[in-house]
C-alpha cells in the first residue's frame, strides 16, 4: 500500500520515472508488480520517456514498436521487453486507411513458385484480392516470385532481403509455403502474415482456408453416394506440404465419423516411412492398382492440381472417372479443356487476399500482438467426378 501511496503522489508531482526506477532499484532490478504497472500507464508512459530510458531516440522507439524493418531485431527486442515491463500499450492515433494524397505504405507478397509456374494455381486469385483490398486501405504492393526449394536466406546479397530495404517495406504476405527456417528469418527482419499455411512455431499470423471441415464435407458426401473403400493421395512436396497433412486430418475425421474401415495402405505419400511416390504417373498406377485389387470406389485428393493430372492418367491405365471411381479435390478451380468439372470445396481465394492485407497493417499498427490464425469456410461443388459405386464394389 506505501508503494502505492508513493506512486500516486510521483503521479501528481509529474515524476513517476524517477519512482520507477527506484522501485527497479529497490527490487533487485523485477518488474513492477500488476497495480504499479497500471498506475504508471495512468501517468502517462510514452514513447519519449522508453528512449529516454534505453538512450535511443524517439523515433526509434516508434520504429520498434511498428516493427520497421531498417530496424535491428536485436533493438526491437529491448524496446519491447521494456516496453512491456512498463505496461506501455502502443495504441495507434491513426488507422493505416489515410487519405488518398498521403504517401501509401509498401508491402511485399513472396509467392513461393517460379513465375512460370501458374498452372492450375490458385495464387492469381489470391493476388487479385490482395491488389483490391490494398487499394481501399491505400497500401503499395510490390510483388516476387521465388521457388521455395531454391530459396537460401542465408545466402549473402539475398535479392529478397535487399528488396525489403530498398523497397521500403513495412510488412510482407507469404503466399504457399516456405521452409521454418526462412520464415523464422523473415519474421526477425519484418511484419509478416502466411496465406494457405501456418507458421505456429515462428509465430506468424495465417490466414487460410478451413480444410479440414472442407475434406471432412467431402467424405460425407462420398458416403452419401454409396462409397465405403475411400482413399486418400498427395503429391509429395520438398519443402511445407503442411497443408495436405491437414487435410489428411479431415479425411480422417470423416473416415471415422462415418464408422468406416481405415486402412494405412489406401493413403499415398502422407506418412513419412510409408512407400514415396514422386511422379503424378506412379500415384496414377497405384491408385489403378488398389481400384482393382482392394475395389477402393473413390479418392479424395489433396487438391484439385493434383486430381485433373490423376484423372488424365487412370483414363490412359483403363480405369474411367467416375464410372470404375470417383474422385475428389480442393480448390474449386476451373478444369483444364478436355477435362470434367472435379468435385471439390471452394475457397473463397480473393476473400484469403483481402483478409490478409487487413491482417497485416493491423499487425504493423501492434507487433506485439497475440498471433491470430484466420480461417475461412470453403464450399461444395458438386462436379462431375462422384458417382455411386459398381454394384459388384458395393
Amino acid at each position: 500500500m506505501a508503494a502505492i501511496i508513493d506512486l500516486l503522489s510521483a503521479i501528481f508531482s509529474k515524476n513517476v520515472h524517477n519512482f520507477y526506477l527506484e522501485v527497479r532499484r529497490q527490487h533487485n532490478d523485477t518488474a513492477l508488480t500488476p497495480a504499479a504497472r497500471l498506475l504508471c500507464l495512468m501517468a502517462g508512459i510514452n514513447q519519449q520517456l522508453i528512449a529516454e530510458r534505453l538512450n535511443l531516440s524517439r523515433t526509434t522507439v516508434s520504429r520498434c514498436l511498428s516493427n520497421h524493418p531498417a530496424i535491428s531485431a536485436e533493438t526491437r527486442s529491448k524496446v519491447m521487453q521494456f516496453a512491456r515491463e512498463l505496461g506501455y500499450t502502443n495504441t495507434p492515433t491513426r488507422i493505416v486507411r489515410r487519405p488518398r494524397q498521403s504517401k501509401p505504405i509498401t508491402i511485399g507478397v513472396l509467392i513461393g513458385v517460379p513465375a512460370a509456374n501458374v498452372t492450375l494455381a490458385t495464387f492469381p486469385f489470391v493476388l487479385k484480392g490482395i491488389r483490391d483490398r490494398a487499394d481501399v486501405e491505400h497500401v503499395a504492393v510490390d510483388v516476387h516470385y521465388q521457388d521455395p526449394a531454391t530459396f537460401d536466406p542465408d545466402a549473402k546479397r539475398n535479392p529478397f532481403f535487399r528488396q525489403i530495404r530498398t523497397g521500403g517495406w513495412r510488412g510482407v504476405i507469404l503466399i504457399y509455403p516456405f521452409s521454418e527456417e526462412a520464415v523464422r528469418l523473415i519474421a526477425n527482419k519484418i511484419s509478416a502474415v502466411a496465406v494457405l499455411e501456418d507458421y505456429a512455431e515462428a509465430g506468424l499470423d495465417s490466414v487460410d482456408v478451413d480444410e479440414a471441415a472442407g475434406i471432412t464435407h467431402l467424405v460425407a458426401h462420398l458416403v452419401a453416394r454409396g462409397h465405403r473403400r475411400i482413399g486418400f493421395a498427395a503429391w509429395h512436396y520438398p519443402v511445407g506440404g503442411h497443408w495436405a497433412l491437414r487435410r489428411f486430418g479431415g479425411y480422417m475425421e470423416g473416415i471415422f465419423e462415418a464408422g468406416l474401415e481405415f486402412r494405412p495402405e489406401w493413403v499415398l505419400n502422407i506418412h513419412q516411412r510409408a512407400p514415396l511416390f514422386d511422379h503424378p504417373g506412379g500415384i496414377a498406377r497405384e491408385i489403378a492398382r488398389l481400384v482393382r485389387h482392394d475395389r477402393v470406389t473413390a479418392w479424395v485428393c489433396a487438391a484439385d492440381h493434383q486430381a485433373y493430372p490423376l484423372i488424365n492418367h487412370l483414363h490412359r491405365l483403363g480405369i474411367e472417372v467416375p464410372r470404375d471411381c470417383s474422385v475428389t479435390g480442393f480448390d474449386g478451380v476451373e478444369p483444364p479443356a478436355g477435362l470434367p468439372q472435379l468435385t471439390s470445396m471452394r475457397v473463397a481465394h480473393e476473400d484469403l487476399g483481402s483478409s490478409a492485407v487487413s491482417r497485416l497493417t493491423n499487425r504493423i499498427l501492434h507487433p506485439d500482438a497475440p498471433r491470430r490464425r484466420i480461417l475461412v469456410e470453403a464450399s461444395l461443388v458438386a462436379g462431375e467426378t462422384v458417382a455411386p459405386p459398381r454394384a459388384e464394389c458395393r
